[in-house]
């Protein structure tokens, strides 16, 4: 079969984006340069106009006061705001890490949505919390936490064996599954928010999982269609028809005389036209 020659494998993620100076432009990359341009935005109203800053805050930080005004944008705009330059690289690694591959198996569309809608649902269920228990809401909520949580969620829902390799305290390496790293970040998360000992929005974390998760799993997904293509979480490989068979018997005996000869003489050898049978045999097959 000419997918099982080792040199007619493609790889397992390859490339819809061309580099530019090192850098893998996609819309993964993209959504971290909004991060750190409303960041450095942030940084310069604190330093220069304190005022102007508050006022930034308290429009487009995520609060039960502002949603009460009838902002609801906040749902959105909280998503793309930090607290700090760590909240900012630690949100944005969690985010390049898992988006990229996310982005690429779902498309930029549904990419798009899963990342809004984990970050929105993770603010829906944090200024409930919020509602139920006053004191545990203080202060606005800002960061893309929600969001990066949501991408582990649909990892995990897609590949949930897939090994990572994670550091523990940031030192210490440890290979775990990502359906545990899942069971890892709930039981965080849960703990966090049953004991209130800091100011972590643990709520907005359960509700981004919850999002990412289901979003895979009830195949939400399929309300994003890509241009010709349906998306299935469990991509089978389609059974050829009975009219197809003595076509595709036909190109495989045309392919398997390509690649011998490719065996004794090198693929050099090879004719144009004999390159164009193996590539489109590559295609259909």
């Amino acid at each position: 079969m000419l997918e099982d020659r080792d040199y007619m494998r493609q790889p397992e993620y390859e490339s819809r984006w061309p580099l530019r100076f090192g850098v893998r432009w996609s819309l993964t990359v993209g959504f971290l340069c909004v991060y750190a341009a409303v960041f450095f935005t942030q940084s310069i109203l604190e330093k220069t106009s304190p005022q102007n800053a508050r006022w930034f805050f308290e429009h487009f930080a995520l609060s039960n006061q502002g949603l009460a005004h009838g902002w609801v944008w906040q749902l959105v705009t909280y998503q793309f705001m930090h607290a700090g330059f760590l909240h900012l690289l630690f949100n944005g690694w969690a985010i390049y890490a898992f988006g990229l591959v996310l982005e690429f198996d779902l498309g930029k569309k549904r990419f798009c949505a899963l990342m809004l809608t984990s970050g929105i649902i993770g603010g829906v269920v944090q200024s409930a919390v919020a509602f139920l228990w006053p004191h545990y809401f203080a202060a606005g909520v800002v960061g893309a936490s929600a969001c990066a949580f949501g991408l582990v969620a649909a990892f995990a829902a897609l590949y949930p064996t897939r090994e990572l390799q994670m550091l523990v305290f940031y030192i210490i390496p440890v290979t775990v599954t990502a359906r545990t790293l899942l069971l890892v970040s709930v039981a965080i998360a849960l703990i966090g928010f049953s004991l209130r000992l800091d100011n972590v929005a643990h709520a907005a974390h359960l509700g981004g999982m919850a999002m990412g998760w289901f979003f895979i799993r009830a195949n939400w997904a399929r309300f994003f269609p890509q241009k010709n293509e349906e998306f299935n979480p469990r991509p089978r490989r389609p059974k050829l028809e009975v009219a197809e068979e003595p076509a595709r018997q036909s190109l495989e005996g045309e392919v398997d005389a390509i690649l011998d000869k490719i065996s004794a003489h090198g693929i050099k050898s090879l004719t144009k036209r004999e390159r164009e049978i193996l590539e489109a045999a590559r295609k259909k097959l």
